[in-house]
């Protein structure tokens, strides 16, 4: 090597060995450091310059340099061509807004025409906003993600963090101004955009839509029994922020529906943070199974003009969250739905448990009648997809109810007349109704996805279809083999499809309401991902614990596996039961969630060289109603009996799988149910990783225990209950392996307590453990970056045998 040619290989090394870990490996993974099509050697030099001067990359460096980049937030900027919801403008022509390699592009699409254009040239509408802020902006970074038309599809307006924005696109000029403030989430419009509903000091006001005079509307709100709030929990105390009450205007904004809700009696819990030179306290309610004084709420129809409120006559009932008890107030309360002439309000109200669920009307007087009812000996769920709208609709001016209901062993909708008698059901077979979209009265047409029809697919996959009011004529609308999420357009003649599979990135289409294609839209760009090594996941069946039914899991492996190697296993484990765990869109998707996010930190765990896999077990959502209730009752089970299984039958069927090095990683119900792994099952898991886990049902919630396992009944003869076999604690004498417990301080969510009793448990029984509480750390901790690497050391050491890289950072999502 010549002199010359060594001062530059020195100078590059310098350069290379300058770069953060993480990226220096991966540039020199990727070819990033020199084109590796027609250098490599090059590479090699470069590689070899940094061994020299910093020292030489272990194993171990490269495998956490290249799981770092399949983390969630590393991935989601690499995939083009997936857009956000359509932003619908009428009955016909919408926006959307999707991320591309030179910067987002926002499109407006036409469905009569048929057409799809730019809203505006990201590059002209930059320099104008420039020029308008004296300021520079990107085309590449305009810094909104929303805007409004003004008046015309050629004006719009904006909001660029405290900047408000008008332009005009004709010419491209923009004006700019700092003294127009969003409305904060806490204030309501009224439909007719005249009024804000907000309250203040527990009580009910309205004021004119952007400031001005207020109007109280009720007087006896207090602390505790409050319209349209609870009492705030400990973080929400801590970090205060704008909360939407709960309430529904009318549709001719003469009268108000709120939720009054009584947390009077409720027990306190009591949080503090201790990162302060004074330790400071929170107190909340929170009520836990079996307590006598749980929170209800009654609902008040207020008439703004009058100010008169009218208490709805019913008895006051427990929180509901898309027709299920949940976990505080619904703030969409998509629970209650006004008439179209705003005379009646219909709600449902549910039992605790719930064991039973009704569909009520109230009458401008308060006056109520029961219409619908379903009951069950478990639970009653509304809609098996978790996070969306219960599926009834009253239609035909009040003549048919539409009804879901699992009375005949599957998720089904059902007709009922005004006068609550069953007149049909709309859908029937072995296979479930996911989400009522859209009933079509001109046609009688009932809209809504479902799952498991379709025979020889995946029966997870959501597809769309339209039925006949009087169940004839059902058709398939979406024939791809893929999962389908829909969006209608106002009036039902238009939806936008975008369908996915876990091995096909995602296709979004524009389809008429008779489901022929009007256009295509987008077709997601992976290449980028496909240069990093993404690997994605692979979809895999097999048999449930009593070898008959088909249970569906996703199996990931490292971008540079090798068939002929030995890898330990890990079970990624979320036991529901309201959401599954295995994903069934392709990953990473800008329609993040629960599952997707595990999924993306499931591969970035397999990098480091893991099979990972995610399998959804008997007693979860989506399938029949036998399937969803398998251990009801009986919580400790958490599907890990099928999950042992799904484990014995891939080691069988690949031989790279070690049986003998089996881990098992969760969060929260996950975090129950791998602690609940290791040390119910400790000669299979060896290995487990455990972050907020409600360890003991009976520490959390009422609404979710009393749910899934059943109203708590004590035993006073034996001085224990129906609770006592799930919990965790009971069972820390059986620990044989390496168990890893990690809670936040301050999660109002699960209490600190459910972790930290496990903990006397383990002590008592004189075991060892590690254990990591969070200061100020509320409950989610899965994009926690300190986190995720103590859950990478800790398998790397006990799984591989091998010592993680000293004074390694992962670098967290970005901020804002």
């Amino acid at each position: 090597m010549t002199a010359k040619t060594n001062q530059k290989a020195q100078s590059d090394a310098e350069q290379v060995a300058a770069t953060p870990p993480s990226l220096r490996v991966l540039r020199v993974l990727r070819g990033e450091a020199s084109d590796a099509r027609r250098c490599y050697h090059r590479l090699l030099t470069l590689v070899l310059a940094a061994w020299c001067l910093a020292g030489p990359l272990a194993a171990q460096d490269v495998d956490y340099a290249r799981a770092e980049q399949m983390l969630t937030w590393n991935l989601l900027p690499l995939l083009h061509g997936e857009p956000g919801p359509p932003r619908w403008l009428d009955g016909q022509r919408f926006w959307y807004r999707v991320p591309r390699a030179g910067g987002a592009a926002f499109m407006l699409v036409d469905g009569a025409a048929a057409t799809q254009r730019p809203v505006f040239d990201n590059g002209r509408l930059a320099a104008a906003m420039s020029l308008a802020a004296d300021t520079s902006y990107a085309p590449e970074r305009l810094g909104f993600e929303n805007f409004d038309f003004d008046g015309s599809d050629t004006q719009i307006r904006f909001r660029v963090r405290a900047r408000q924005f008008r332009c005009e696109l004709a010419r491209y000029t923009c004006a700019a101004s700092d003294t127009t403030a969003s409305l904060p989430a806490s204030f309501v419009r009224s439909p007719d955009g005249r009024l804000e509903a907000f309250i203040h000091q527990y009580n009910l006001y309205v004021r004119p839509a952007g400031g001005g005079d207020s109007v109280q509307l009720t007087q006896d709100g207090v602390r505790y029994w409050a319209y349209g709030v609870t009492e705030p929990r400990a973080l929400a105390q801590l970090r205060p922020v704008p909360v939407r009450p709960v309430l529904q205007w009318s549709p001719d904004s003469r009268r108000i529906a709120v939720q009054r809700t009584d947390e009077r009696g409720v027990g306190r819990i009591l949080l503090y943070t201790v990162t302060r030179r004074r330790p400071q306290g929170f107190a909340f309610p929170y009520a836990q199974p079996g307590d006598s004084i749980i929170p209800r709420y009654d609902i008040h129809l207020v008439d703004v003009e009058s100010r008169r409120s009218t208490r709805v006559q019913t008895e006051p009932q427990t929180q509901q969250v898309n027709g299920l008890v949940g976990i505080g107030p619904d703030s969409s309360w998509r629970t209650v739905k006004w008439s179209h002439d705003s005379q009646r309000l219909y709600y449902t109200h549910a039992t605790r448990g719930p064991k039973r669920v009704q569909l009520m009307v109230a009458e401008p007087g308060g006056s109520t009648r029961v219409l619908v009812k379903d009951s069950t000996a478990s639970f009653v769920e509304l809609n098996l997809d978790n996070g969306e709208s219960p599926n009834w609709r009253v239609v035909n001016d009040g003549r048919d109810i539409l009804w879901f209901s699992e009375r005949d062993g599957w998720g089904h909708l059902y007709r009922f007349g005004a006068d609550g008698r069953l007149v049909n059901a709309v859908t029937s077979g072995p296979w479930a109704v996911a989400t009522l979209l859209h009933f079509d009265a001109a046609t009688g047409r009932v809209f809504f996805t479902a799952r498991g029809r379709e025979p020889g697919r995946d029966p997870y996959l959501r597809h769309f279809y339209s039925v006949n009011l009087d169940g004839t004529g059902l058709i398939l609308l979406t024939p791809e083999d893929a999962d389908h999420r829909i969006w209608m357009a106002p009036g039902g003649r238009w939806f936008v499809d975008s369908y996915s599979r876990i091995d096909a990135p995602p296709v979004t289409v524009l389809r008429a309401a008779d489901g022929r294609l009007i256009r295509p839209l987008e077709r997601a760009d992976v290449s980028r991902l496909q240069e990093l090594g993404w690997r994605g996941g692979e979809a895999f069946t097999v048999k449930a614990r009593d070898g008959v039914t088909d249970l569906f899991g996703v199996m990931w492996k490292p971008s540079n596996f090798d068939s002929t190697k030995s890898y330990p296993i890990i079970d990624h484990i979320y036991p529901g039961p309201q959401i599954i765990a295995a994903p069934k869109r392709y990953y990473p998707t800008h329609d993040a969630g629960l599952v997707y996010t595990a999924a993306g930190q499931a591969q970035a765990l397999a990098e480091l060289g893991f099979i990972v896999i995610n399998v959804d077990a008997m007693g979860t959502p989506y399938r029949s109603k036998a399937f969803i209730d398998t251990w009801y009752g009986n919580m400790g089970d958490n599907g890990i009996p099928d999950h042992i299984a799904a484990i014995r039958q891939l080691a069988a069927r690949h031989r790279f799988i070690d049986i003998a090095r089996v881990g098992i990683f969760g969060h929260s119900g996950g975090g129950f149910a791998s602690t609940d792994a290791i040390l119910r099952y400790p000669d299979f898991f060896h290995v487990a990783f455990s972050t907020s886990g409600n360890h003991d049902n009976r520490t959390y919630q009422y609404h979710w225990g009393e749910k899934y396992q059943g109203l708590l009944q004590r035993d006073t003869l034996r001085g224990t209950d129906n609770y006592e076999s799930q919990a965790n604690y009971r069972m820390a004498e059986n620990l044989k392996g390496k168990l890893f417990l990690v809670h936040g301080d301050l999660d109002d969510n699960v209490l600190p307590s459910s972790t930290l009793r496990v903990v006397d448990a383990l002590i008592r029984a004189d075991k060892d453990f590690d254990l990591l509480i969070l200061p100020d750390a509320g409950h989610s901790l899965s994009t926690d970056p300190y986190v995720l690497r103590r859950m990478w050391d800790h398998f790397v050491t006990h799984l591989l045998g091998r010592s993680p890289p000293p004074d390694y950072t992962i670098k967290g999502p970005p901020s804002g």
